[in-house]
C-alpha cells in the first residue's frame, strides 16, 4: 500500500513567509523605535498583570562628525627602538590608547596609525568627549613601563671628569680613614658617629645597625671578616664594596632560626589589599574545604590552583626560608610553632586566611654587625644616562598587575605578571644579569632597582617604590588598562563642537527621508502595483538595515549614512531590472506567475555583477581607508547585501502572494498592460 505523501502547497508556502516577514519586520521595527512597544507595553501591565517585557533601548552610535567630540594627534618616540621593531611598537600604542578609553566607556573610539616623513603618529577620535583635557588625561595617564640592564660599555668619561671622579673617590677614602681612626680610639662612639657621618640613609638613625647577619644572606660580604673578632671589637681595614667605604664593628653572636614554608592565602572583603570580591564567610567556608583536602603532597598544587595570593599560580605560595621579624605576628608565631612536614591549622592575619605548610627548619650562626658607609662615586654617576640599556620587556608583554602586601615592611608594593613573551624574555634578562641591577622605570624615571640573585623563570615581578595605599592602587589601574611600549607627545588637538554634529544630522536625515518619498512617488506612479510593493519591501529593508546598524553596532558618520542611501538607490535600481524583465514576458503572453519567475531569473545576472563588484570595492574602501571611508564602506557593504534579500526574496515573495488574489486580475493596468494576464493556478 502507497501512502500519500503530505507536502505544502506552493500558496501556503508563499502565506508561510509572508507571516514569517511580517513577524520579523515588527520585531525589529520595535528594536529600532522601542518606545512605542514599551510604551504600549508599560500601558497593558498597569492595566493587566501580564509583565510584558520591554525592549532594550540600544541608541544609535554616532560618530566625530554627527555626535561632536575630539580630534588628537600623538606623536611617538621610537628612537630607542629598533629599526625593525618600530612598527610594533607603534601598533602598541595604539592598542594601550584604545583599550584605555574603552575602560572609560568612550562610544567606539577611532584610533589609528601613521608615518610623517620619519616621525610615526596616533590620530585617536574620541566622539562625543567635549572636554579636550579630560581625553588627554584619558590617555596621558597610561604609563610607560620600562626593564633596563646596565650597560655593558663602562660610560666615556673626559679627562675632566675623570681627574673629578679620582678626587672624590680619593676624599671618600681619606674621609673612612679618619672615621675608622676616630672609632678605634673610641668605639663606645660608634653609633653617634654613625648618625653623624654615615652615608647610609637606612641604618644612620640606628647607629649604623644592619641587624644580625647569617654568612649567604644580605650584607654577607662583612660576615667573614667579622665572624673572629669579639664583641664590640673594630675591624682594623676600612673596607670596600660596590656602595663605597665601610668602617664595620662587630656586635654579639647568636643563631638564626630560619624556616621554609609555603602558604595558601584566601583573602576576603575587609582583608588589606583583597580583590577576590568574596565575602569573610565565604572565604572561611573555602579555606575549610582546602584544609580538608590539604596534605603535605598536593599543598603545591593546591595553593597554584587557590590562591588569591597574586602570583600563586606560578609559584605555590613559596616563601622560601625567612627568620623572625619577617612575617606579620600571626603568620610568624603559627609558622614557628609548627613542627617540619606539618600542615597548620587556619591562621588569620589582616591579609585573610592562611593554611601554612612548613618543609624545612634549620638554625644558622649569625652576628650583629654595625657600619658606617662613606659612599663613593663610579662614572655611571656622572654619565648617568648610559647607566642602563634597552631590554625589549616593556609594559607590552604584561599580563596583569596586583597590588599586594610585603610581610616583611607591611608597605604595598605591585606584582607584575607577563605574557608567555614577557615571561621568556624577562628570564632571558635576568639569566645574563645574575648578581646585576635589572632597573625598573616608569615613565623614564627608576622606581626600583632590584639585583639578580637568579633566573627568573615564572613570568613574575615585584615593584617595591615605598608606594602609598592609594599610589599603589592608581598604578595598577593604569598598568592593566594598558602600558605604553614607547613615549608619546602630544602635537596637535581639535574640538569638534555637539552644535556641528546635530546640523549635520538633521541635514542628513531630512536629505534621506526626502529622497525615500521621491522614489517611492515614482515607483508607484511609473510600476502601479509593482512599485507599491517594492516600497513596502524597501520600507521593511530600512527596518533590517537600521535594526543590524544597532547591533553591531556601527557607527554612523555623514559618509556613512551617505553609503545607506547609496545602498537604498541600489536596492531600487535591482527592483527596476527585475520589473522591466517582468514586463518583456508579459508581453510575450506568459502566465503573470511564470513570467515574475522569469523576471526575476533574468533580471538575477545584472544584480548580481553589479552588487558583487561594489561589494568588492567596499571590502578594498574598508582595508585601506582612512575613517571616514571606512564608514562609508561598511554601511553600503551591510545595505547591499540587505537590498539583494529584499529585492530577491521579499519582494518576490510579496508578488507571489498578492498575484493569486481575483482582483489582480481583472486589473491588468496594475502592471501597465492592458491584455488580459493570466495567473498561475493554486494548487
Amino acid at each position: 500500500m502507497i501512502r500519500k505523501t503530505s507536502t505544502i502547497s506552493p500558496r501556503n508556502k508563499v502565506r508561510l513567509l509572508i507571516v514569517l516577514i511580517l513577524i520579523l519586520s515588527i520585531l525589529l521595527g520595535f528594536l529600532d523605535y522601542p518606545k512605542v512597544w514599551n510604551n504600549s507595553a508599560a500601558w497593558l501591565n498597569s492595566k493587566i498583570p501580564l509583565n510584558l517585557p520591554h525592549y532594550v533601548d540600544l541608541p544609535f552610535r554616532l560618530g566625530l562628525d554627527l555626535q561632536g567630540g575630539t580630534h588628537l594627534v600623538y606623536q611617538a618616540d621610537v628612537s630607542q627602538v629598533p629599526n625593525k621593531e618600530q612598527i610594533d611598537a607603534v601598533e602598541g600604542v595604539r592598542d594601550v590608547i584604545e583599550k584605555r578609553v574603552n575602560a572609560f566607556g568612550v562610544a567606539e573610539p577611532l584610533v589609528q596609525t601613521t608615518k610623517v616623513g620619519d616621525h610615526y603618529r596616533v590620530i585617536v577620535e574620541l566622539a562625543g568627549i567635549k572636554d579636550v583635557n579630560m581625553a588627554i588625561q584619558m590617555i596621558g595617564e597610561t604609563p610607560l613601563l620600562e626593564f633596563k640592564e646596565e650597560a655593558i660599555e663602562e660610560p666615556v668619561l673626559t679627562e675632566e671628569q675623570a681627574k673629578e671622579l679620582e678626587d672624590y673617590n680619593k676624599k671618600a677614602k681619606n674621609k673612612a680613614e679618619d672615621i675608622l681612626g676616630e672609632v678605634k680610639k673610641n668605639p663606645d662612639s660608634f653609633a653617634e658617629i654613625a648618625r653623624e657621618k654615615s652615608e647610609d640613609f637606612m641604618t644612620k638613625e640606628i647607629g649604623g645597625d644592619l641587624g644580625f647577619v647569617v654568612d649567604g644572606h644580605a650584607h654577607s660580604e662583612f660576615f667573614q671578616p667579622l665572624v673572629n673578632l669579639n664583641p664590640g671589637e673594630i675591624y682594623n681595614k676600612v673596607l670596600e664594596n660596590g656602595e663605597g667605604h665601610n668602617i664595620l664593628k662587630r656586635g654579639e653572636s647568636g643563631f638564626e632560626k630560619q624556616i621554609k614554608a609555603n602558604h595558601l592565602l584566601i583573602c576576603f572583603e575587609e582583608a588589606v589589599y583583597c580583590e577576590s570580591g568574596l565575602s569573610k564567610k565565604e572565604a572561611r567556608k573555602k579555606i575549610e574545604e582546602l584544609k580538608e583536602q590539604a596534605t603535605p603532597e598536593n599543598f603545591i598544587e593546591l595553593a597554584k590552583a587557590n590562591s588569591t595570593e597574586p602570583g600563586a599560580d606560578v609559584s605555590g605560595g613559596d616563601l622560601g626560608y625567612f627568620g623572625r621579624d619577617m612575617m606579620v605576628p600571626e603568620f610568624e608565631e603559627a609558622a614557628f610553632a609548627m613542627s617540619v612536614g606539618e600542615i597548620s591549622d587556619i591562621v588569620e592575619t589582616q591579609f585573610g586566611y592562611h593554611l601554612i605548610y612548613k618543609s624545612d627548619e634549620k638554625e644558622e650562626p649569625a652576628i650583629q654587625i654595625f657600619r658606617i658607609l662613606i659612599a663613593k662615586k663610579t662614572s655611571a654617576d656622572i654619565l648617568p644616562q648610559d647607566e642602563f640599556v634597552y631590554t625589549g620587556l616593556t609594559g607590552k608583554q604584561l599580563k596583569r598587575a596586583q597590588v599586594s602586601f610585603n610581610p616583611n615592611t607591611n608597605e604595598p608594593e605591585v606584582n607584575l605578571e607577563f605574557n608567555s613573551e614577557g615571561t621568556e624574555l624577562f628570564a632571558e634578562i635576568t639569566g645574563r644579569n645574575v648578581g646585576k641591577i635589572v632597573g625598573i622605570f616608569l615613565d623614564g624615571e627608576a622606581i626600583s632597582l632590584p639585583r639578580v640573585n637568579e633566573k627568573i623563570t615564572g613570568g613574575s615581578a615585584v615593584i617595591t617604590g615605598r608606594f602609598t595605599l592609594d599610589e599603589a592602587k592608581t598604578l595598577v589601574r593604569r598598568l592593566n588598562a594598558g602600558a605604553l611600549p614607547v613615549p608619546i607627545e602630544l602635537v596637535s588637538q581639535q574640538t569638534i563642537g555637539a552644535s556641528l554634529g546635530q546640523e549635520s544630522l538633521k541635514l542628513s536625515v531630512e536629505a534621506a527621508i526626502l529622497g525615500l518619498i521621491l522614489v517611492a512617488l515614482f515607483m508607484i506612479i511609473y510600476y502601479r502595483l509593482p512599485g507599491f510593493i517594492a516600497v513596502i519591501a524597501l520600507l521593511i529593508y530600512g527596518i533590517f538595515v537600521l535594526a543590524i546598524f544597532k547591533l553591531i553596532p556601527v557607527t554612523l558618520t555623514l559618509a556613512g549614512i551617505a553609503g545607506f542611501i547609496l545602498s537604498l538607490g541600489m536596492a531600487v535600481d535591482a527592483n527596476v531590472l527585475i520589473f522591466e524583465r517582468m514586463k518583456e514576458e508579459l508581453k510575450l503572453g506568459k502566465p503573470l506567475g511564470s513570467a515574475l519567475d522569469e523576471g526575476f531569473r533574468r533580471a538575477w545576472p545584472s544584480i548580481r555583477d553589479g552588487n558583487f563588484s561594489t561589494l568588492i570595492t567596499c571590502v578594498i574602501l574598508y582595508w585601506f581607508g582612512t575613517s571616514f571611508i571606512q564608514g562609508f564602506a561598511l554601511t553600503l557593504f551591510i545595505g547591499v547585501v540587505i537590498s539583494m534579500l529584499s529585492a530577491l526574496f521579499i519582494t518576490k515573495t510579496i508578488l507571489h502572494f498578492v498575484i493569486a488574489w481575483n482582483f489582480v486580475n481583472k486589473s491588468n493596468w496594475l502592471f501597465l498592460y492592458k491584455k488580459k494576464i493570466e495567473t498561475y493556478e493554486n494548487n
